[in-house]
């Protein structure tokens, strides 16, 4: 078998063996219905924190924090261009929050998708999920004097959060103190929360704000290794991010339980990230606790923002702000929230991978390409056609060297043939014969080993950003982000049942448009070149393609719709090079030799 072959076949083998590994460790995205769960199962709640490390002699008592139930806890209506929902006057909570530009399928009918979720909804189709803030306690001062999650504040009659109207909520304890909570919101997803308390006692008194983001259990469905869903935070510029499962097994901490507390000095922020969804907690002003907690007989984990003590003199007003994102990990508010706003690294709470420095100007590139042309599948194509400009110098030395061993097929066959049975003279004069002629036999591994990198890339980015969620090709490509709904089982419709949805392990064999399409383009690519002569490797060869097929099938369209564009300009960049430098591909008679009628070989010969 001749150098071009093997090389082929070498590089093949080896893009096989990537694909297989990272369908093995990364699989597609399966979607499982989230089970509701009964009130029974919600009544653990968050705790408020300690008493901060600056309090002086007194510890802060464990809250409660299980929301006030039945009709006394009023709720405040949230709407905005983005969100919908509410806010609990019990604790002024947070804990009501949908996203109007998102449904949870493609469906007329479809509900929003729902962000956040009160401990108490009777119609609960998500856990609970929500966002609280208060006050702990120090320098001796009673627990009881400070609101807490079950505190029951005070709002005007007509109040409502809208970006024009901030809600302003108040609770006086009775003892000269008068807490004042301010919230406002803007068009996307940024709330900020501004918490004041005035003091009207005769003496000074120690306190500490801090916010809380709390969530009972996880979302179900399909954790993968390609993306972080879990605790992110961002502390003094150095990301951090825990999963799920190990903050389950964090080291216990004295009267903190499982926790996990990072000092942030200058800036931060701290929350927890899904897919495309996250809720963040980004004090103001410089220094706090970052806090990442596990109760275990509640299934509740924490985030927490814990700023440091103030003294509010009497008379005095003491006051901090924080800011609270809660919403779909859009790359534009994001950064304009870095940017503009001034949560510093905001921009890497999307989760960017290993590739990061081919990731992001990748994506930064697609959603240009988005922009201009108005089609996420077009501007795929768009994208691939500019990588393989980028990358046409390598690929054109690969196929010229391609075209010049074909020029020295009669040369080897003679070296082979006068060196038979000395491999060691056969391989140096090989090498000269390379070294005169100024050829790489490696060299048509380099371009699809470049694409290695680049197609993890393209993958993380299809499979991270919420810019390709829903997002419609053309005719029934309506969802970039989820694979070919079309399947041959059925002939592409015409037949009346259904097929295996996504996620069932006999999905891989309803194959659809895009994925027959794909391994249609590796066929012809492919047939640039003769088959082995080895029949184990030419049936190898043969079934390469196919297999591809069914392992990608799987694979969300945008990244199969890639791979089609690439295979495409592959063939055209090989064929049009190669015929240029007078090695025209014998692309027909190499397609009919594959369809010959092979003639066994005589036993006696």
């Amino acid at each position: 078998m001749d150098n071009q072959n093997k090389n082929l076949i070498a590089a093949t083998a080896l893009s096989a063996l990537v694909l297989i590994g990272w369908t093995y460790f990364f699989p597609p995205e399966q979607t499982a219905p989230v089970a509701p769960e009964t009130a029974t199962e919600q009544t653990a709640t968050a705790e408020a924190p300690a008493a901060p490390a600056e309090a002086d002699t007194a510890a802060a008592a464990t809250l409660d924090t299980a929301a006030a139930t039945g009709p006394a806890a009023r709720r405040i209506t949230i709407d905005t261009p983005a969100l919908t929902g509410s806010i609990s006057l019990s604790g002024g909570r947070i804990d009501d929050l949908s996203l109007k530009k998102y449904k949870e399928t493609l469906a007329d009918d479809s509900p929003l998708v729902r962000l956040l979720a009160p401990v108490d909804d009777p119609a609960l189709n998500a856990t609970p999920y929500y966002a609280v803030y208060g006050w702990a306690p120090a320098g001796g001062l009673d627990p009881a004097l400070v609101p807490g999650p079950k505190t029951v504040w005070t709002a005007p009659a007509t109040a409502k959060l809208t970006p024009a109207t901030p809600l302003e909520l108040s609770w006086d304890n009775g003892a000269g103190l008068v807490f004042h909570r301010t919230i406002a919101v803007d068009d996307d997803y940024l709330f900020t929360i501004t918490q004041s308390v005035e003091n009207k006692t005769g003496a000074p008194v120690r306190l500490a704000p801090y916010g809380i983001i709390a969530r009972h259990g996880i979302p179900e469905g399909n954790r993968v290794y390609v993306l972080h869903e879990g605790a992110v935070r961002m502390s003094d510029g150095k990301l951090e991010e825990v999963k799920y499962k190990d903050i389950t097994k964090l080291d216990p901490i004295e009267a903190e339980g499982q926790a996990e507390l990072t000092q942030v000095t200058e800036s931060g922020w701290t929350g927890f990230t899904d897919k495309y969804w996250m809720t963040t907690l980004a004090p103001i002003d410089g220094a706090f606790t970052s806090v990442v907690k596990y109760t275990a007989n509640a299934d509740l984990y924490q985030t927490e923002a814990r700023l440091p003590v103030i003294e509010v003199a009497p008379g005095a007003t003491g006051k901090a702000e924080t800011r609270l994102f809660a919403g779909a990990k859009e790359w534009e508010a994001i950064r304009h929230y870095q940017n503009d706003v001034g949560i510093k690294g905001f921009i890497d709470s999307i989760d960017w991978g290993w590739f990061y420095f081919l990731t992001k100007p990748m994506f930064r590139l697609l959603h240009w390409l988005h922009g201009a042309i108005g089609n996420m599948g077009w501007a795929i194509i768009a994208l691939t056609i500019i990588i393989k400009a980028l990358v046409f110098p390598l690929a054109r030395k690969s196929y010229i060297s391609m075209a010049k061993m074909k020029e020295l097929q009669p040369e080897m066959e003679a070296l082979k043939e006068r060196n038979k049975g000395n491999s060691a003279a056969m391989q140096k004069d090989m090498m000269e014969l390379y070294k005169r002629e100024k050829v790489n036999p490696a060299a048509g591994c380099l371009p699809i080993l470049l694409q290695i990198p680049i197609f993890f890339s393209l993958y993380k980015v299809i499979y991270v950003t919420i810019e390709l969620y829903h997002a419609p090709f053309i005719g029934w490509i309506r969802d970039l982000s989820a694979p070919d709904p079309s399947s041959i089982l059925n002939l592409f419709g015409l037949l009346p049942f259904a097929t295996p949805e996504p996620g069932s392990m006999f999905f891989m064999f309803s194959l659809g448009v895009l994925p027959i399409l794909l391994g249609i383009s590796m066929w012809f690519q492919q047939k640039l070149n003769p088959a082995p002569t080895d029949a184990s490797q030419a049936m190898i060869f043969a079934w390469m393609p196919w297999i591809f097929m069914f392992m990608l099938g799987s694979f969300a369209s945008g990244l199969v719709l890639y791979w089609i564009a690439n295979n495409t300009i592959t063939f055209l960049q090989q064929y049009t090079i190669m015929t240029m430098h007078g090695k025209r591909p014998e692309l027909f008679d190499n397609i009919k030799s594959s369809f010959a009628k092979k003639t066994p070989a005589d036993p006696k010969k």
